[in-house]
């Protein structure tokens, strides 16, 4: 991934719209927060108070079908401040919060994040959309 330019043109993977609580703190306060899409690379975090770019910092997503919050590192890539213009790239409309960019421990620990998300990701856009967005023509079964 490049640095700089459009943070559009640097997205490796599919966004899927998605609602999920996130859970992560600064300093010694808590937040409690949403997600507004998610891939396989990353999430979009919206919030009033996001964390300054290059932060890196773990958070825990709820996913219903989860017994435990999954717990996950990540890299503040681009912010939206409320009342200030958008990175460029970004869309002008695009509500306050963070792009965060997944950091994985392992290789095993990605594939593992992977496929939680493929499944997030056909939950919120359905299997037939999935596949064909992802030019894909399994259908998972798992």
């Amino acid at each position: 991934m490049s640095e700089g330019g459009d943070p559009r043109d640097r997205r490796e993977h599919l966004r899927a719209p998605i609602e999920l609580k996130v859970e992560y703190k600064k300093l010694n306060t808590f937040f409690a927060d949403y997600t507004k899409n998610i891939c396989k690379g990353g999430t979009f975090i919206k919030t009033k108070k996001p964390l300054d770019v290059g932060t890196e910092f773990v958070f825990k997503l709820l996913v219903p079908k989860l017994e435990e919050p999954l717990a996950l590192r990540g890299e503040v890539r681009w912010v939206v401040r409320e009342g200030e213009p958008p990175p460029p790239g970004v869309d002008p409309d695009q509500e306050p919060g963070m792009g965060i960019r997944f950091i994985y421990a392992s290789d095993d620990e990605r594939q593992a994040i992977e496929e939680i998300v493929e499944k997030l990701m056909i939950d919120s856009l359905g299997q037939l959309v999935y596949s064909k967005l992802m030019g894909k023509d399994r259908v998972t079964g798992k």
